[in-house]
């Protein structure tokens, strides 16, 4: 037995049997695509990287993407599920993304990563009337959402910008605002409770889907404006409001953004509810003007648009109309029905992309000041743009602060690029310096990470990264992002 279990040697007298060349290691890239592969169908992994490389970045300039080794789709909870055991098991950093409408870079890939894309996750799993919530997956489009709830009697209030496009997991993942939120709040306001899978797969529950709730420390809230550094939502319990009358706008001219922002003051001391409190600076006027003929006078220095959704919004609008011309208002033009108000919020929406006629780029800042100090953010805005030489249009949530100046600039030249990146910085500087913050409703992401350790300090940082430690201690999820 013992020498048929010994292998023979070669032949008397013939030349030794050369050593077997060891096997190459497998390509990293392949041995992940075939884990992935072993609980996900074969639609929801991307491996080309021509497709892949249309998911490695956001709307946001300046922010590095890399290029990553898988693009993973998952329709279901246990698919998300697997993929973050691959995830833990090879070591493998995971990017999450919604719709990448996202102005920070905090959902652009790092180099070798898996983008996880939660777009086809956008199931509506119930509205409630009785309870007045939504279960929702974070594929779901803002606006599919608030349509669906309407139909109810409901009203879903976050509505930010790009609601058409934009997914609930990338508003809960960034903290969205919208123009509501005068009156309305931002998303954390909305989200009751939530399911998330964390780093090593194992999935969470926070929250409640009750009218009250205060067992435990908030953890719902501390995934809100997480950008995915934490865990990977996976199902959300929001709160809805009954629908609202619809609402009627006004708009006011001003000789100075001055005088409109102290009109704005004016009214939110006075105690007036406006549903929507917008204000457009001389730059953004000319643009959209030029783009859409909308004939508004050359002379306006500033435009302020107010609307109410009260029981009796044509007197609301009067009293602020009173205010306004108090505070110099030129002329102020009040809507008599929905169409006109509609028509009068035509000229806000029209902001972002009329300015990005100007030049062929443009840097979307997103500073929030108290109110009180609104003036002087736009003012010194304009400041900063005549610095350095470029074109600011300043576009503002004005009831609550929250100032969008956006930076045009031709990328093509350097020397323009540069001092865009830096008068971006000074306007953040500047809201800091107001007691502001560096961001109202974008988020982080790689954008503002430096600016985001100024704001909070030493210890707010180390502790930040003690949570993000507990959450996630390997470090995989959306590494390098916030700070």
């Amino acid at each position: 037995m013992d020498d048929l279990a010994t292998p023979p040697g070669p032949p008397s007298g013939s030349a030794p049997v050369p050593p077997r060349e060891p096997l190459p290691p497998q390509d990293p890239a392949r041995a992940l695509h075939a884990r992935l592969r072993t609980g996900l169908p074969e639609e929801a992994l991307l491996t080309d990287p021509d497709v892949m490389a249309s998911y490695t970045h956001d709307m946001a300039g300046f922010c590095a993407a890399g290029a990553p080794a898988a693009v993973v789709l998952p329709r279901t909870v246990e698919q998300v599920q697997h993929i973050m055991r691959t995830a833990t098991e090879l070591r493998i950093p995971v990017v999450p993304q919604g719709a990448r409408t996202g102005l920070s870079g905090a959902a652009n890939a790092t180099e070798g990563c898996i983008v996880l894309s939660l777009v086809k996750m956008d199931r509506i799993l119930e509205i409630n009337p009785v309870d007045r919530i939504a279960v929702v997956e974070p594929g779901v489009i803002n606006a599919v959402l608030s349509r669906a709830v309407a139909e109810q009697g409901l009203f879903y209030p976050p509505d930010p910008s790009s609601w058409e496009t934009c997914t609930i997991g990338g508003n809960i993942g960034t903290a969205s605002g919208g123009l509501c939120c005068v009156k309305y709040g931002v998303t954390a306001e909305y989200v009751l409770g939530l399911d998330v899978v964390l780093a090593d797969g194992r999935l969470l529950t926070t929250g409640r889907r009750t009218a009250k709730g205060v067992a435990g420390y908030d953890l719902t809230r501390l995934f809100v404006g997480s950008e995915g550094s934490l865990g990977i939502v996976v199902r959300a319990v929001l709160a809805l409001k009954p629908a609202p009358p619809e609402q009627l706008a006004m708009a006011a001219e001003f000789p100075s953004a001055a005088a409109a922002c102290e009109a704005v003051c004016a009214i939110m001391e006075r105690g007036h509810a406006p549903s929507l409190l917008e204000l457009m600076d001389r730059t953004t006027l000319r643009a959209v003007n030029a783009m859409a003929q909308m004939g508004l006078p050359e002379t306006t220095e500033a435009l302020l648009l107010a609307a109410f959704d009260s029981p009796d919004p044509a007197a609301d609008l009067a009293a602020v109309g009173e205010v306004c011309t108090a505070f110099g208002a030129t002329q102020v033009v009040p809507a008599e029905n929905f169409a006109e108000s509609e028509m009068l919020l035509h000229a806000r929406r029209l902001s972002l992309t009329a300015l990005e006629t100007i030049k062929s780029a443009t840097m979307i800042d997103d500073v929030c000041v108290p109110r009180s100090q609104l003036a002087a953010m736009i003012d010194g805005t304009a400041a900063i743009a005549e610095k350095y030489d470029l074109t600011i249009g300043v576009c503002a949530h004005a009831g609550d602060g929250n100032t969008h100046p956006v930076v045009c600039f031709d990328a093509a030249d350097q020397d323009e690029s540069r001092r865009a990146r830096e008068s971006f910085d000074e306007i953040m500087a500047l809201g800091l310096e107001l007691g502001g913050t560096i961001t109202g409703e974008h988020g982080v992401g790689l954008l503002k990470k430096d600016w985001l350790a100024r704001e909070l300090g030493p210890v707010g940082v180390e502790l930040h990264r003690s949570v993000k430690a507990a959450f996630d201690p390997l470090g995989l999820l959306n590494p390098g992002k916030l700070f």
